[in-house]
């Protein structure tokens, strides 16, 4: 108080009121009145958007004051997504979520990886999550061995190019060579719609996300990455080569690292503290948890430095590992047919009269095919078409992906 006291009469009462509400805002008084921005690397809809929205609202109950805003930021596989959160500016005001699968991308030094995962401020992680494949409940497939023996390719779901299901897709698919088409564009869950709809037969990605689409009668397993479930075959169990063994050690790394909240390096420690706090309070609640029962997302939390350093462990790996990544990753890697990928988007213009297809995709880019009358094989609605079929607006899969004379078309 005497301190305080010779503060005021050096300096006078005015300027030490406007002296003390800035030396206050520390921590979690930081918060109170401004906005935070939480973004979700992917649209609407799916295990990603869910976790945030709930970690949103509950970390906003315990920052009392503050507005948290979900920004939805979907495209390139979480990166256009991961890399705003990374190049936001450091004051504790923009956080959110993207999919470990970009730690793969951060180990081969995939373009257009703008971040650094080590450096970034690590608030926490929500679950754990075992990787599965999942089937249609209508394909032939019922088990890992039926999908081994298909001798005509499997139509597989995945996002964007980098994407966690992307990465781990085509790892999957050279680790044990299996006639696998991967179809790109599918964000959230429209992968269990076009799994109903009969577009694709198979999918692979998190067990949380998959469950009540099982649950309900729509698809089953056929294999799991991971976990301690016990009604699924652990895919480890069915490696024999020793390469293969250490890309799928790799792929079940990942799982201990789901549905992550990280936000740009250099965020003040009181900052970081407050919203760690604010976060292990949320995971914590209740409340929370019972939400995320009822939507069949199991909470498995883990916080600040622990997450930081299993992604620290998961970025360490042998040279022998990350080149095997690498060949993984890479097309000409893929047995003969194997890992082509197809394309789905909307077509935004019909050329030449219908002997051109623009196609829009879900990532934001344009790609641009030649339709063949006798060659290109058309479908609408599951139904045989011809160019004539086509319409502006319709959503398809195209193969080959970007340029040449598609070899098939199918739009609903």
């Amino acid at each position: 108080m005497l301190k305080v006291r010779r503060l005021l009469s050096l300096l006078g009462a005015g300027t030490v009121l406007a002296t003390f509400p800035a030396l206050a805002e520390e921590g979690a008084d930081f918060y109170k009145g401004k906005t935070v921005t939480y973004i979700v690397a992917t649209a609407p809809g799916g295990g990603y958007d869910t976790y945030g929205r709930l970690v949103a609202e509950y970390m906003q109950k315990y920052l009392p004051g503050s507005t948290f805003v979900v920004r939805n930021m979907p495209g390139a596989g979480h990166l256009i997504g991961a890399n705003a959160i990374h190049a936001s500016r450091p004051d504790g005001l923009t956080i959110g979520t993207f999919n470990t699968g970009l730690i793969y991308n951060q180990l081969i030094g995939l373009e257009g990886v703008k971040f650094d995962l080590t450096k970034m401020s690590w608030v926490g992680k929500a679950g754990v999550e075992p990787r599965v494949i999942v089937c249609s409940k209508d394909a032939p497939i019922k088990t890992f061995e039926d999908l081994r023996a298909q001798k005509e390719p499997v139509k597989f779901a995945v996002s964007g190019v980098g994407s966690a299901n992307y990465v781990e897709t085509t790892v999957f698919i050279n680790a044990f060579k299996l006639p696998i088409r991967m179809l790109t564009g599918y964000n959230g869950n429209e992968d269990q719609l076009a799994m109903r709809r009969g577009e694709i037969t198979c999918g692979l990605g998190s067990r949380s996300t998959f469950d009540a689409f099982v649950k309900n009668g729509y698809g089953h397993y056929i294999a799991q990455f991971g976990g301690t479930d016990k009604d699924v075959r652990q895919l480890r169990d069915l490696v024999t080569d020793a390469s293969a063994k250490d890309l799928v050690a790799l792929m079940q790394s990942q799982g201990d690292i789901a549905r992550l909240t990280a936000g740009p390096p250099g965020i003040p420690k009181d900052r970081l503290d407050a919203l760690r706090t604010a976060y292990r309070k949320a995971l914590e609640d209740p409340e929370l948890q019972g939400k995320a029962a009822k939507l069949d997302r199991p909470v498995e939390p883990g916080y600040g430095e622990d997450v930081l350093n299993a992604v620290k462990e998961a970025l360490t790996q042998k040279p022998e590992t990350i080149a095997l990544l690498k060949r993984a990753m890479e097309k000409e890697s893929a047995p003969a047919g194997a890992a082509s990928a197809a394309l789905k988007g909307t077509i935004a213009e019909l050329k030449n009269d219908a002997r051109q297809v623009v196609f829009k995709t879900s990532d934001g880019k344009t790609v641009e095919a030649a339709i063949s009358g006798s060659r290109t094989e058309i479908t609408v609605a599951g139904q045989r078409g011809d160019r004539t079929s086509l319409k502006a607006g319709m959503t398809c899969t195209v193969d080959p992906p970007s340029g040449g004379e598609a070899k098939t078309i199918s739009c609903n």
